[in-house]
């Protein structure tokens, strides 16, 4: 019989790529693990990406708190859980440690694990688990979430951190591979629809430069100084913008510069099908950034109103977490990193 675990980690998105190294170990270490995982529904498409996951079970915490009592989510929320109480889980293990990660938690059935109080980043939640293991709070999200999971399941995580992502990887690895060979049904290869069109020799980088909020933004003259030294490394450049405010931002700052266009809004299974087959990406430290790196891309992160103690860029390319909460990175400091990313192949 297989083990049945179900995990919750519902969002956001840098954070459930954060859990994917966790997968993987549960994957290797439990190999009759059939694996569920409750996520929001704007990020649903990350855990179904891993091999491992089983099902993706979605709620829509975002959506349902703007009108929690109206009858269409008082009926989503009742499917929910009787969703939830139809399957006898093994574990049901909470990698959130909110209590509205708790609260999901507590209409599963099964053994319930969870972080301790003194862990927790809502001490509360550890009430509702039935098993409660201690994770020191200030590491590393990757390293905190793979030890989660060895603590649950009894083994100790080891290697490098693997995000299960490498369908796409070789998928961009095949799209970026000119092909000028007829198939054995007669077509000229090169004619068929490909992943993604390298616009050069040298590839793209995707950049990142808006968000939401003001506090995390770099200036303009920076990321000027880094778009220039791209297009001179032959590097078209494709920049990501989560709304039309930001594109109109990202917009500004390529104004009269060939070579640069503004995405348009994609699904996140199309982004990271982009970011796959980059050369390289700069980004602010968002969700999106985190994936790059995740893929194996050499990838840059700018923080400015976060910590890369806790949140660093991890993956098996060059990164780096450049920065801090309150300390922007100089100008100077991004361009060498750009360098050294630029380098990486």
């Amino acid at each position: 019989m297989p083990t049945r675990i179900l995990i919750v980690r519902t969002s956001s998105l840098g954070d459930l790529v954060h859990m994917l190294p966790a997968i993987s170990d549960i994957a290797r270490h439990v190999p009759d693990a059939e694996i569920d995982w409750i996520a929001e529904e704007a990020f649903a498409d990350i855990p179904a990406w891993h091999p491992a996951v089983n099902q993706v079970i979605k709620v829509a915490h975002r959506r349902w708190r703007k009108a929690w009592w109206s009858s269409q989510v008082r009926a989503e929320r009742k499917a929910l859980k009787e969703r939830l109480r139809s399957v006898q889980y093994d574990i049901v293990l909470d990698m959130q440690a909110l209590l509205k990660s708790a609260w999901l938690v507590r209409q599963a059935r099964g053994v319930r694990h969870g972080l301790d109080w003194r862990s927790a980043r809502e001490p509360l939640a550890s009430l509702f688990y039935n098993v409660r293991h201690r994770v020191e709070f200030w590491q590393p999200a990757v390293i905190r979430q793979r030890k989660l999971a060895g603590l649950t399941f009894g083994y100790q995580h080891a290697g490098l951190p693997d995000f299960g992502l490498q369908s796409f990887v070789r998928q961009a690895g095949q799209a970026a591979t000119p092909v000028h060979e007829v198939g054995s049904d007669g077509l000229n290869t090169a004619e068929l629809p490909r992943l993604h069109h390298l616009d050069t020799d040298r590839g793209y980088a995707v950049i990142m430069p808006s968000a939401s909020r003001d506090d995390k933004l770099w200036p303009e003259e920076d990321w000027r100084a880094v778009f220039r030294r791209l297009r001179e490394a032959g590097c078209t450049l494709k920049l990501l913008a989560g709304n039309e405010s930001e594109a109109q931002r990202a917009g500004l700052l390529v104004a009269g510069m060939d070579g640069a266009e503004v995405m348009p809004r994609m699904d996140l299974t199309s982004v990271a099908r982009l970011l796959a087959g980059s050369r390289l990406m700069v980004g602010l430290d968002s969700g999106l950034t985190h994936l790059s790196a995740a893929l194996g891309r050499p990838t840059i992160g700018i923080y400015r109103a976060s910590t890369p103690v806790r949140t660093p860029l991890v993956g098996s390319n060059y990164t780096a977490s450049l920065g801090d909460r309150g300390a922007s990175p100089s100008r100077e400091a991004v361009m060498a990193a750009v360098e050294q990313a630029l380098a990486a192949q």
